[in-house]
């Protein structure tokens, strides 16, 4: 099932890095971006975070709140905020439940080989839980903006 921007976001509960319960209905009235990313601590995924990073206060003014998942667990997500001085919160998709909801675990293909693991995607929820843009393969180095942009911010 193909998520579609402007339906209601798929609701879910999960665990962060501190093993907190996170739900989608805990961001309502606020807006959320949801990104969806392959490992810790790698290069691509490090450089999109540290981005986030040094976006936040400035997406935070705009009402924004960011959380990022990964297949990663807990003690994974705790080194990499602390390493990166990551202000926000991590969710660990340790049985890629989360992945497979919002449609991001999927077959991958690098140097001709084919393996399973998550697409490189944002989902943008606003105040009512509706998707208003799905960010597919986002640009890691400018993502901050390229959120508000999408939230017309």
């Amino acid at each position: 099932m193909a998520l579609t921007e402007g339906k209601k976001a798929p609701a879910f509960t999960a665990v962060d890095q501190d093993g907190q319960t996170i739900k989608l209905a805990d961001f309502k009235g606020k807006k959320l971006a949801l990104y969806f990313y392959p490992k810790d601590a790698t290069s691509t995924c490090t450089v999109q975070a540290c981005n986030l990073r040094d976006g936040f206060k400035e997406l935070s003014k705009k009402g924004i709140e960011v959380v990022g998942v990964s297949p990663d667990d807990e003690k994974s997500h705790l080194k990499f905020i602390a390493k990166q001085a990551l202000p926000f919160r991590l969710i660990a998709d340790t049985d890629k439940a989360l992945c497979e909801k919002f449609g991001v675990w999927a077959e991958k293909s690098m140097y001709g080989k084919k393996y399973m693991g998550v697409l490189r995607t944002t989902f943008l929820i606003d105040e009512n839980g509706v998707l208003v843009k799905i960010i597919d393969k986002p640009k890691v180095k400018e993502h901050a903006s390229e959120i508000a942009a999408a939230f017309g911010l």
